[in-house]
């Protein structure tokens, strides 16, 4: 694997970095601007496991400051579906029509996210608590985690949904997308193989930035309260269904 990367491909994949740290310190939701920085800076494809081990940084920083805040109820509900999700993702993703899947991916979120904002402006407390909300949220972004590293869109709807307080919000995101990034990994190696030492070297000069992005996520999180870090997921989510169509 040979890669070529342009003065503005290293500007693209720095500023990929940096958000994915304020991401993964807290603030969902920016995924869609990572992975389609990534995209552009190395092709789609390469990308998506290019910024794996990056996932994985940000992910274990994660675990380790907001540990003590998860609620494995939830990790333990929707966990299963999404393992599922990723391993149907792993067989159809090279056949995959991608405008038609784009197209009915951005039509859930949009959806998911007009039952979320009428919960919202009603004050419902609350929950759903049938099987199928977390079984088809959660093969969807085991799915698009597979195909283009996107869960976060759906993940977001189901903590959303379950009403998360923030630190609770963030604790329990960072041991499930350290489970399902592990999960993922040795497809990367060994089937799909986006995954070499070329792009590991690529990923060693990319940590300042990510290291950078984490630092200041974890003091922007910090600033924001409850109900601000609702709007924010709520309308980055919203932005990023856009996002995906106009990829």
């Amino acid at each position: 694997m040979n890669i070529e990367v342009s003065l503005m491909g290293w500007i693209f994949a720095a500023t990929a970095s940096f958000l994915l740290g304020i991401s993964k310190a807290g603030l969902k939701g920016l995924s869609i601007f990572n992975v389609t920085l990534m995209a552009l800076a190395f092709g789609a494809k390469q990308s998506t496991g290019l910024i794996m081990p990056l996932l994985l940084v940000g992910d274990v920083f994660a675990v380790i400051y907001y540990n003590r805040h998860t609620q494995w109820e939830y990790i333990r509900k929707f966990l299963p579906w999404m393992l599922t999700g990723i391993i149907i993702g792993v067989l159809v993703g090279k056949d995959l029509p991608e405008k038609q899947f784009k197209i009915g991916m951005v039509i859930v979120i949009l959806i998911s996210l007009g039952i979320l904002i009428f919960w919202e402006r009603r004050k419902s407390k609350s929950v759903p608590h049938h099987w199928a909300f977390a079984g088809s949220t959660g093969i969807i972004a085991g799915i698009c985690t597979m195909i283009g590293n996107l869960a976060g869109a759906f993940t977001n709807l189901f903590f959303l949904a379950m009403r998360l307080p923030k630190n609770e919000f963030v604790g329990t995101a960072a041991w499930l997308f350290l489970i399902t990034n592990l999960f993922k990994l040795p497809f990367h190696l060994f089937v799909w193989e986006t995954i070499s030492i070329e792009t590991l070297t690529i990923n060693l000069k990319l940590v300042p930035a990510i290291l950078l992005g984490l630092l200041t996520g974890v003091k922007l999180v910090k600033l924001i309260n409850e109900k601000q870090y609702r709007i924010f997921i709520l309308v980055v989510t919203a932005i990023g269904a856009i996002a995906i169509l106009l990829r």
